[in-house]
């Protein structure tokens, strides 16, 4: 079976997490996918960015929701990158693997919907192309009702049996599961009731190997050049 290289954040061994450069340093290494995570701006803008603050990821300090778009570019990564928007993102990607975007911030699900839509309608992408993914399961149903096509992958840490019932109850696509719940059974349970299993974030070799044994579907890593 085929395992889909999704790489984590962009493929943040390399390069810094959720920038361009890490998403084109994921395409260069072949990965089927790529992870991201988004808050708003001030001025609504959708954000590429972890945290809530920009602290740990920037030379500025403050929360992501307080700046403007503007005021956010004006802040480093690294001394040198801008944080992106998800549009630069959809740009900079361009239709040449999946985007997994997991919703962080309070009411990204309507913006990312929106943009998701406008892209499939103006500039011929589809919905494969995507999957919405949030460990704030009221954010997926909220995306469910807003547009059902868009496919939708259920993020757990805790628990995959209620990940599944959830998953069943606003017919998911994806189960994103920390690697760490898993075994080759209740991957197995969650694939024969329809769900792809992407396992989050496995990077070692020997955890790579482990997981691959259970037949998932694919892989979110730091480093997807070793799946």
């Amino acid at each position: 079976m085929n395992v889909l290289k999704i790489a984590h954040r962009g493929a943040k061994a390399y390069e810094p997490e959720n920038t361009l450069q890490a998403f084109q340093k994921a395409l260069d290494l072949n990965s089927d996918g790529i992870e991201l995570d988004v808050h708003l701006s001030s001025d609504e803008h959708i954000i590429v960015i972890h945290d809530e603050t920009i602290d740990r990821t920037t030379n500025g300090k403050g929360l992501v929701n307080d700046f403007t778009l503007a005021e956010l570019k004006s802040f480093l990564i690294n001394g040198k990158y801008q944080i992106p928007t998800l549009n630069e993102v959809f740009d900079s990607v361009d239709k040449k693997c999946l985007i997994n975007i997991e919703l962080k911030g309070l009411g990204t699900a309507p913006k990312v919907v929106a943009l998701i839509e406008k892209y499939i309608s103006e500039k011929n992408w589809n919905y494969n192309h995507f999957i919405i993914s949030s460990f704030e399961w009221n954010m997926l149903e909220e995306t469910s009702n807003l547009n059902p096509n868009i496919p939708i992958g259920v993020l757990t840490e805790e628990n995959v049996e209620t990940a599944l019932a959830f998953a069943e109850k606003i017919k998911a696509k994806a189960i994103n599961p920390d690697f760490q719940l898993l075994n080759i059974e209740n991957v197995h349970q969650m694939q024969e009731k329809g769900f792809l299993v992407l396992p989050w974030t496995v990077n070692t070799e020997e955890d790579i190997q482990k997981v691959k044994s259970y037949n998932v579907n694919g892989i979110i890593s730091d480093n997807p050049d070793k799946i």
